[in-house]
């Protein structure tokens, strides 16, 4: 495989019961990965991912470490599958750019997983502290969704792909935004089923609690590039991959333009998807049709996708 490639990892938000099971029973390096996280956090995630509640699974503070583990878990099931193989760079949605700097080398999969849990508390803690909401904008122009933010006083949370922005803060304000949408020319405005104001000032509370984990803890530069979300750029010293990794607790996610830089700046070919469904390759697909990938998250997945690799060899 000569073609440029990019690893892309899921946020919160695409966990599902059953996720990493069918891996795990195939895979010993996965099934190695989700036994090791089992004794770093002191509680069986594994379970929890495997079988659910769902309602349990949901919670951040669970999601979002079974989300980290999972995507390390099908990159470590792919290259037991294929082999080693050279990546180009990555970028990870929300949650995920701490899975993407995982898979970099930044820090370890257990550093990464104690990182990931702290984070995932504090923003669970800053839910119950505040009464926030989230909703989507569908069919809106970035211009038109800040003057929206901008005159009802909520955040965008997410420039996820052309025509789909999320806006973050206070429940009021957020359904005042709703009610307000049609009259910006956007063409419909959703409530999302969130536990809070993620990516918005109301996380401040997470975002100075993350910021002095983050100051205790070592980072190594990356050994290929990761994109943060903050700005959509490369980031490689530690000290500045530190302030992205605090910085999109209460900023904006602009995985739209993260894309575009992979696409158009680091001229990568093939994109990897690692985690539960396909919502990511949806939105690449959104933001530049045609652009090749690979989804994988389950045993059909990998399967399929092995079989494709190996038919592009």
């Amino acid at each position: 495989m000569t073609k440029k490639i990019a690893l892309l990892f899921a946020g919160q938000g695409a966990q599902t019961p059953g996720m990493g099971k069918d891996l795990s029973a195939r895979y010993e390096s996965a099934r190695r990965l989700f036994q090791q996280a089992d004794d770093i956090l002191g509680y069986s995630i594994s379970k929890l991912a495997f079988e659910g509640p769902e309602e349990e699974l949901t919670k951040t503070v669970h999601c979002q470490p079974a989300l980290y583990i999972h995507g390390l878990a099908c990159l470590a099931a792919l290259r037991e599958e294929i082999g080693d193989f050279p990546v180009h760079a990555t970028a990870g949605l929300s949650l995920g750019e701490f899975t993407a700097h995982a898979a970099a080398g930044t820090f370890s999969f257990e550093t990464g997983l104690r990182l990931v849990a702290q984070r995932a508390r504090f923003m669970q803690e800053a839910c119950e502290e505040t009464r926030g909401a989230m909703a989507a904008l569908i069919g809106a122009e970035e211009t038109a969704a800040r003057d929206l933010a901008t005159e009802t006083d909520v955040d965008v949370a997410n420039l996820n792909s052309p025509g789909q922005i999320v806006i973050s803060g206070e429940s009021s304000k957020v359904a005042l935004a709703v009610s307000r949408a049609s009259g910006h020319g956007i063409r419909r405005a959703v409530l999302l089923k969130v536990a809070g104001a993620y990516h918005s000032r109301l996380m401040q509370s997470a975002y100075l609690k993350l910021g002095e984990e983050l100051n205790r803890t070592t980072l190594e530069p990356p050994k290929f590039t990761v994109i943060c979300n903050v700005d959509a750029l490369p980031v490689s010293d530690p000290d500045k991959i530190r302030d992205a990794l605090r910085e999109q607790v209460t900023s904006t996610v602009r995985w739209t333009e993260s894309l575009e830089y992979l696409l158009d700046k680091e001229q990568c070919e093939l994109f990897i998807e690692l985690g539960p469904g396909a919502v990511l390759a949806g939105l690449l697909q959104r933001t530049r049709k045609g652009t090749p990938f690979l989804s994988i998250g389950d045993m059909q997945s990998l399967t399929e996708s092995v079989g494709k690799w190996r038919l592009d060899e």
